[in-house]
């Protein structure tokens, strides 16, 4: 196994990274000079100089011959562990821990967190944590004359690498749970816009095939007509009646393959873009699934006194498939639909007799990549991906979705609501 990452999300944009350094050099050559010219402090000016030369050399290396517009991992580890340990350097010649711009030396591995491995982070935290516990024993002097007559309790002082290596810790694990969550939400809502793209695509081509049906349709049928007559007319020609019957054949193939591409094969006028109620959504993500499942689905709608049509939404569509599909993976026999519906608000409730979800996770549904710590059944545990995409589109479309376990059945619920004046005006 290696021991640096190399996968594309561990790593960060070249052009970012050298304007940080440039904006850190150019405050370190401001800092030095501005405290030996204009100060007239005593230090080692020098060697402080050629230390952040080291900067500027490396930072000109990352301009003309390093080529890649992304540091890997392995790159930028090399580069901060520079520029860790010129800070480390720098402090080590003006006075330690106790130079007050020691907090510096944690931005590094701070900076790394939320972009590099977690290996490679960590190395850096523990070569940060050694540079503060090296300064804190071993350094020069302040710069004179504040060296003269400088006391510090040893209380305070020892604070120092105390404060600096807990705000050190603190703020590498803030910035990896950040990063990380914030990069499994980026990647679900990649596969998201996928996916949606992908259904777009697909309603695009499904109304295409369907005004092609609606289209073909009459000449077609005059095809089938004039083979019976033909049919009819050499009777008894066995060579020509077995052409007749193929050419009649494939006729009938093309109609049902034509239907088969039609969004709706049922109702052949009013295919492309028909305005439907929420009863006929669910009847129709109800009917696709019993085709592939052998449980229960139950609807009700007898308290459905509003069943106003709305825009045909592949968004809702999809939303409710996924919460419908969630049932039906984790129901031990019946799924239960409510549809309810006032002058007010349109509500939908699905249920299951299932297990319901694991407790320790509950109060996370709707973020992605959720793993229960312990499963009942790990053959049937997900991600969480298809609840988060299902809660994203249905809240991008003004509803609000709650998932919690049911508190009349074994099972998991989910309760999704729509104020009416929003739903109609989707």
């Amino acid at each position: 196994m290696k021991f640096f990452e190399t996968s594309k999300h561990h790593s960060f944009k070249k052009s970012t990274y050298i304007s940080l350094r440039w904006i850190g050099i150019i405050g370190q050559l401001i800092a030095v000079n501005f405290v030996y010219f204009v100060l007239n402090f005593k230090f080692d000016f020098f060697i402080s100089n050629l230390v952040i030369l080291l900067g500027i050399i490396s930072n000109f290396y990352l301009i003309f011959i390093y080529k890649k517009t992304q540091l890997s991992d392995r790159s930028a580890f090399i580069f901060l562990v520079i520029d860790i340990l010129q800070l480390a350097i720098l402090l080590y010649l003006s006075g330690g821990i106790i130079n007050p711009f020691v907090i510096f030396i944690i931005i590094p591995s701070v900076f790394s967190s939320s972009n590099l491995s977690f290996r490679t982070n960590t190395l850096l935290v523990f070569l940060t944590a050694f540079s503060i516990i090296f300064l804190t024993f071993y350094s020069t002097e302040l710069p004179s004359p504040l060296s003269e007559n400088f006391y510090v309790s040893p209380f305070y002082y020892y604070s120092i690498p105390l404060a600096l290596l807990i705000a050190l810790i603190f703020l590498n694990y803030f910035a990896m749970t950040f990063g990380t969550q914030t990069r499994l939400r980026k990647e679900a809502l990649t596969k998201m816009e996928e996916v949606m793209a992908k259904e777009h695509e697909l309603l695009s081509l499904g109304g295409q095939a369907a005004a092609a049906a609606h289209s073909l349709g009459t000449p077609l049928s005059t095809i089938k007509i004039i083979t019976q007559d033909l049919a009819k007319q050499f009777e008894g020609k066995e060579d020509v009646e077995k052409d007749i019957k193929l050419l009649s054949s494939q006729v009938e193939r093309c109609n049902e393959i034509l239907k088969r591409l039609t969004l709706n094969p049922v109702e052949e006028d009013e295919f492309i873009d028909k305005d439907i109620s929420l009863r006929d959504y669910l009847n129709e993500i109800i009917v696709s699934f019993k085709e592939i499942s052998s449980k229960n689905f139950i609807l009700n709608i007898d308290q459905d006194s509003n069943p106003k049509k709305i825009t045909k939404s592949i968004e809702i569509v999809y939303g409710l498939r996924n919460f419908i599909g969630n049932a039906n993976k984790f129901a031990h026999v019946n799924i239960f639909i409510n549809l309810k519906s006032d002058s007010e608000i349109t509500e939908i409730s699905v249920e299951d007799d299932g297990e319901g979800y694991p407790r320790d996770i509950l109060s996370k549904i709707g973020e992605p990549y959720l793993k229960s710590d312990n499963p009942q059944d790990k053959s049937k545990t997900g991600l969480g991906l298809g609840l988060f995409i299902g809660k994203t589109l249905l809240e991008k479309n003004f509803a609000l979705v709650t998932c919690r376990n049911s508190k009349t059945r074994t099972g998991a619920e989910v309760i999704i609501r729509w104020k009416n004046k929003d739903l109609f005006n989707i």
